[in-house]
């Protein structure tokens, strides 16, 4: 198990003494990534997560630093502002650092306390859509052939899946939708190339065209993404890292599910640790280093499961924002004014 606290001692992470945003003002340090999750495998990447407090003259004058990041350790500090944001929307990559084991955190403070005591406030059903999104997101890395594993109609209800999914933000920045503005379904294809293809029903009258327009890119997007050979997949699949966004897709569903149903938030995945390694070990993958029907219903079987903790999930739809400005407010009087 990594040092975390022996691993900062080096002159690598200098940074963290001498940037003039951290110093005495960070918070908490934790790990992140695989080490995190418990993921890790041997020459697995260390990285180190945190927030740190902005100063006084920072705040009197409205500046933000944002976040410090150190490229060559890969080492992320957020402003405790900027980190509140992120919170706010479920953002995954900042979400999980408040669910990391006891022992992986150092320079845990008194603000850093308070934060974990109201982690609560930051849990809604903005969930669904963001931890839907970046699921989304490690299934398009699994390349072009393994998407052809499945058949057409298969292959086509994900995209719609991925569409459903980023709906659900567009009330948030368009004019108002009705519900049954679109319908998306599959049926026998037209293309000659396709046994089944995606059809669509638009329902929309009287409505600005430009936010049309931003609609349909993001959908056209969804599905350009999946038909297209990256070479960042490509180069993944010949670094072996195809089964890695694997094991990241379902270990997404799976913290998006426990923070919708039960409230919590759980990085460190030692339930399912055995099954997320043989997925991270390739044991899901074909002869020519492809993902295998097994495993892609073994996405259908949690993405049902993400799909129904959303419908049951007691969370509010939003935050409570006023609860959040109160508490950010509390801590900067206290710890920074």
């Amino acid at each position: 198990m990594i040092n975390i606290y022996e691993v900062i001692k080096t002159p690598e992470y200098n940074f963290l003494r001498t940037n003039e945003h951290l110093k005495e003002n960070i918070l908490f340090l934790t790990l992140g990534g695989s080490h995190a999750y418990g993921t890790n495998i041997e020459g697995s990447d260390i990285d180190i997560r945190g927030v740190a407090l902005p100063t006084r003259r920072e705040i009197i004058t409205g500046d933000s630093f944002e976040q410090v990041l150190n490229e060559p350790t890969d080492t992320t500090i957020y402003e405790f502002r900027k980190l509140v944001s992120l919170l706010s929307n479920c953002n995954p990559n900042t979400i999980e650092l408040l669910g990391c084991r006891p022992e992986q955190y150092i320079i845990y403070n008194s603000a850093a306390k308070e934060l974990f005591n109201n982690k609560y406030l930051f849990l809604s059903k903005k969930a669904a859509t963001s931890f839907g999104g970046y699921a989304t997101a490690q299934l398009r890395r699994l390349d072009n052939k393994s998407a052809r594993v499945l058949k057409d109609e298969e292959h086509e209800k994900h995209i719609i899946n991925s569409i459903n999914s980023a709906r659900m933000t567009f009330s948030e920045k368009y004019f108002y939708l009705p519900e049954d503005f679109i319908k998306l379904y599959v049926d026998k294809a037209v293309n000659p190339e396709m046994e089944s293809e995606i059809f669509m029903d638009i329902n929309l009258h009287h409505y600005p065209l430009r936010d049309y327009k931003c609609m349909w890119n993001e959908m056209h997007q969804i599905v350009k993404d999946y038909a297209k050979i990256g070479k960042r997949n490509s180069n993944a699949i010949k670094r072996n890292k195809l089964s890695k966004h694997m094991m990241h897709l379902i270990r997404l569903y799976l913290m998006g599910i426990d923070i919708l149903l039960e409230g919590k938030i759980i990085t460190y995945r030692e339930k399912e640790h055995d099954f997320l390694m043989e997925i991270r070990n390739g044991k899901y993958l074909d002869e020519f280093g492809m993902p295998t029907k097994e495993f892609m219903d073994i996405v259908d079987y949690y993405e049902n499961k993400f799909n129904q903790a959303k419908v049951k999930s007691e969370l509010p739809e939003k935050p409570d924002y006023k609860k959040i400005k109160d508490f950010v407010c509390d801590i900067i009087e206290k710890y920074v004014l």
